[in-house]
């Protein structure tokens, strides 16, 4: 078994969405390699931070990501294998790669209660409640508005 801990830089940016890890971002990479009967099992805490805008707000933001996995790396043999061992070497950086951009977020938020725009001035919506713009009806279903359930009819 041995272990080791690597400080690098991206080696491109990972990612395509809202959000991705931009190229030169350093990864903080701790990895334990131990040696089993079928190759070499990794074992990898990655750590970075991700750039980007918020899905509702559209403002900046930039978080950290941490991930951790394990993957077999085989023995080159007959079968066909994903990751296989190299010259007594393993590559990382595809499984790396693979694990952080699949642990981005889909739609990310600057904040979980993130209010959005709004969708009549574009302003982002920030303050109370009370401070939001009251909605506005759609005059189609204006006439509703003099119904309530509480009259006596």
């Amino acid at each position: 078994m041995r272990e080791f801990t690597l400080d690098l830089p991206a080696p491109a940016k990972w990612g395509e969405g809202l959000v991705s890890v931009p190229e030169g971002e350093p990864l903080e990479i701790d990895a334990r390699l131990e040696s089993v009967h079928e190759g070499i099992l990794v074992s990898v805490t990655a750590a970075t931070r991700y750039v980007g805008v918020c899905g509702r707000c559209l403002t900046d933001i930039e978080q950290p990501v941490e991930v951790e996995f394990q993957e077999l790396f085989a023995y080159p043999g007959k079968e066909a294998e994903d990751f296989e061992v190299r010259d007594d070497h393993v590559d990382l950086e595809i499984p790396v790669r693979d694990a952080i951009v699949l642990s981005l977020p889909f739609q990310p938020v600057c904040q979980p209660d993130c209010p959005g725009l709004d969708p009549a001035t574009g302003e982002r919506l920030t303050g109370s409640p009370e401070e939001r713009l009251q909605e506005s009806v759609d005059p189609r279903w204006a006439a509703l508005r003099q119904y309530t359930t509480d009259s006596d009819a």
